[in-house]
């Protein structure tokens, strides 16, 4: 927000010069990102008066100018302006003075032959913005002749931009900004309530009848008659343009003005095209919800689609506005304009930013809204508005109707327990100088005080502290206050502690096992993705955002798995290949008893792992199930998890027939298979693509967190390994799995390792079965194995698969 320091200095005392109380702002949460100090811009700039006009005698668009600027002689100055003429007063830069906006000093100079003696200026090469194609010239009366410019041009001032904290609501207006000085400072304040006037109750034909009251809890409509539509004194033009707000006419300026004074947004309608679009004489002005796909044109001439979001203020239930965003064109003032409702209301914070949001328009009036205007002031603004325009454009109040649905005034503040303990437990010791020490409870109670709070002693360094009104929206807790004691007693006041020792630091145990499982996906050869948490609606048990950003993008993700699938099609389609990647994150879901969320990783595997292609004469190689299973088992193997395999036909994005659930130590880990056939041909994508899902909770219980945090030597044999083979016919329904289970059981603490290296189907095999072939090694550590040793255990093995399956054995 851009602050006059002119309009400031009427609301508090200035004590500071304008670079001090920019510092104290900054320091104080306000940051100040400019300092406009214009009083250079026209340093040496005067009123000057055009005693005579000649035309050059060598240009066609040049005039020779005497000017009287109060110095005895009046200056010979060239002029190229158009409006130029003898008998006007005018801005001159006499010579020597530097105009910063246009990085030009004035010196003497001959213009086609003519001397120079300085310069007529424009509004533009002072640095203000109009509307006039040529030299400014003044209008007022009892003008000084060699006087300074600035204090008629409101140059004679320093704009300070500041920049509110969101919490800080009440800072958006000049009132709120003279209280937060006036407590830094310790400056006077020198606000004025405007003074009561009389407005006749139900004496027109005037309305008010609110639907949303939630929405709108309370709206104040002042009909007003006999107006003069004019531009704005030249003292309001200038505080309009120092905030940055263009000047239009005077009404118009005047509900700026009250906003940006009070914080209050307010609206003026021309009544006569109120009735006009209501078709009646009689007015009843409401508030509702639009209906979906109904149409509205807003004063800056766009005709908006609008939804169920967006709040409407309606004459006859026709709309008018957008409430608390931008009126309607049809219902503007204009210059022809007579008679006025002037609306000023409260509207609930959440629905003025969906409201805003939907439509992608965002306004002054809606960005105080937002955050929350202050409801103790709606009638002292209103008050401000009515006067001024009574005052400035010659309206005669008719009558006003008030729609008051709020809580009772005594909700409007809160009270709360601050323990001066607790404030030095949090900010800790305070430098006093040459010693440190705490803060005292006459600090704390000279802070709060200045700030609007009433404080009453509750205990010992204990307090209630009643928050000013106009603070209800961001004091909520005790923490609050301490924060504002903070504020104010100043944060480099507060001593830099550090400890006394330093400690190592460390990762939590699930972190380093995270990081450890990124580590070994990476290894494998898989790239890390991520992707948005939100995704389109239109899946069973997803949770539904309530107020999305898009469409595109209202509910939660309930897989990783279809995230994965899109970015393998995507770069597919990009031309980059087939995408080996994984995703560690959160899903959500939506049970009987409620929401649930959870943290899995994913992954894809379809593009050729081997980084060369001389072997294949130059083409890529499509992983066969095994090898992919194989990089999904080398990470398993890296991370220490025993993982078992069962078919599984639940999953829709899988092959049925391709698919495996995984298992550890009893616990469902998650699903390994490939992609559908149906959704390959839907996708166009290579046949062999393949996904896994694993929860990431089973992942973290089943790992031994000692071997993350101590890495001890594990001792290998020194001895030879004993191997033998065994090779059967087994039903092709009897998994490997289950087949390595059985055979590590049975070979106890003998056998080290069991591997199946052969499958085979097709001639002398019996139907409905395939050939199995397992190599197992046997090993001791303290001594070399001897058949003796072996033979018993391996034929335990073989009658442990005859016993159990029922298989045929080959050898």
């Amino acid at each position: 927000m851009r602050i006059s320091l002119n309009w400031l200095q009427e609301l508090v005392e200035l004590k500071l010069s304008p670079e001090d109380l920019a510092e104290t702002l900054t320091m104080a949460g306000f940051e100040v990102e400019d300092i406009e100090d214009r009083r250079t811009w026209a340093d040496g700039v005067v009123i000057g008066r055009v005693i005579e006009r000649e035309q050059h005698p060598n240009a066609d668009k040049l005039s020779v100018c005497q000017v009287d600027v109060g110095g005895g002689e009046n200056l010979n100055i060239v002029c190229g302006a158009a409006n130029v003429r003898a008998d006007i007063y005018v801005p001159v830069a006499t010579v020597g003075t530097y105009l910063p906006n246009k990085d030009l000093k004035i010196k003497p100079a001959k213009l086609r032959g003519v001397p120079s003696q300085g310069m007529i200026c424009s509004l533009e090469e002072l640095g203000l913005p109009t509307d006039v194609d040529g030299i400014h010239i003044f209008t007022g009366e009892n003008l000084k002749v060699g006087s300074d410019v600035r204090p008629l041009l409101g140059l004679d001032d320093v704009i300070l931009d500041v920049t509110a904290t969101a919490n800080r609501a009440d800072a958006l207006c000049m009132v709120g900004i003279a209280r937060e000085v006036a407590a830094i400072t310790g400056g006077k304040l020198k606000i004025s309530q405007p003074e009561e006037i009389s407005v006749p109750q139900g004496a027109g034909n005037l309305s008010i009848e609110i639907d949303e009251t939630r929405a709108c809890p309370a709206y104040i409509g002042t009909a007003i008659a006999q107006v003069k539509i004019a531009p704005s004194p030249q003292w309001l033009q200038q505080r309009l343009l120092a905030a940055g707000v263009r000047p239009i006419s005077n009404i118009v300026d005047i509900t700026n003005y009250v906003m940006l004074e009070w914080g209050q947004p307010l609206h003026a309608f021309d009544r006569d095209r109120l009735q006009a679009i209501a078709n009646s004489e009689k007015i009843k002005v409401g508030v509702r919800f639009a209906d979906n796909g109904e149409s509205f044109k807003t004063l800056d001439g766009k005709t908006r689609k609008l939804s169920t979001q967006n709040l409407l203020i309606t004459v006859n239930n026709k709309p008018i506005a957008l409430a608390g965003v931008m009126g309607g064109e049809e219902s503007e003032v204009h210059d022809g304009t007579e008679n006025l409702i002037l609306e000023a209301a409260l509207f609930d914070t959440v629905a003025i930013r969906r409201s805003s949001r939907s439509v992608g328009l965002r306004s002054e009036s809606s960005t105080r809204y937002e955050r929350g205007v202050n409801q103790v002031e709606l009638e002292v603004a209103c008050r401000r508005a009515l006067s001024l325009i009574v005052e400035i454009a010659g309206g005669t109040l008719v009558t006003q109707e008030i729609s008051e649905t709020r809580a009772d005034s005594s909700t409007w503040t809160r009270s709360i327990e601050l323990r001066l303990d607790r404030i030095n437990q949090i900010l800790g010791p305070v430098d006093l100088g040459e010693e440190t020490g705490e803060i005292k409870s006459e600090d704390v109670e000279r802070i709060l005080t200045a700030l609007g709070c009433r404080l009453t002693v509750s205990g010992d360094g204990t307090w209630t502290v009643s928050v000013p009104a106009y603070r209800y929206r961001d004091l909520e807790r005790e923490i609050d206050l301490i924060e504002e004691v903070a504020r104010l007693y100043g944060y480099d006041n507060l001593c830099d502690t550090l400890p006394e020792k330093t400690e190592i630091g460390y990762l939590p145990v699930d972190q380093e096992l995270i990081r450890k499982l990124r580590a070994t996906f990476r290894a494998a050869g898989l790239t890390e993705l991520m992707h948005y948490s939100l995704v389109k609606p239109g899946e069973e048990r997803q949770v539904v955002l309530s107020n999305p950003l898009f469409t595109e993008y209202s509910a939660l993700r309930a897989d990783l798995i279809s995230g994965l699938i899109d970015a393998f099609e995507y770069n597919i389609q990009q031309g980059n290949g087939a995408l080996n990647g994984f995703e560690i994150g959160r899903i959500f879901w939506e049970e009987e008893d409620g929401f649930q969320e959870t943290d899995i990783v994913a992954g894809i595997i379809g593009g050729d792992v081997t980084s060369s292609k001389w072997i294949n004469g130059g083409s890529s190689r499509s992983l066969s199930w095994f090898e992919a299973k194989g990089v999904l088992e080398s990470v398993f193997q890296v991370m220490g998890l025993q993982v078992e395999y069962q078919p599984d036909r639940r999953n829709e994005f899988l092959h049925p027939g391709r698919t495996a659930s995984l298992w550890v130590g009893g616990n469902r880990l998650g699903v390994f298979g490939q992609v559908h056939p149906q959704i390959r041909s839907a996708r166009d994508l290579p046949d062999d693509v393949y996904v896994f899902q694993l929860s990431l909770d089973v992942i973290l219980d089943a790992i031994d967190s000692d071997d993350i945090q101590r890495i001890g030597f594990k001792s290998y044999s020194t001895y030879p390994a004993s191997d033998r083979d065994i090779a059967f016919f087994a039903p092709i329904n009897l998994t490997v799995a289950e087949i390595e289970k059985a055979i590590t059981k049975a070979g106890k603490n003998l056998l080290d390792s069991v591997e199946l290296f052969d499958e085979y189907r097709g001639e002398k095999v019996p139907s409905g079965q395939r050939s199995l072939a397992f190599r197992l090694i046997y090993r001791l550590s303290d001594r070399t194995l001897t058949d003796a040793d072996v033979e018993p255990v391996h034929q335990k093995v073989r009658d442990t698969l005859v016993e159990q399956f029922g298989v045929s054995l080959r050898s």
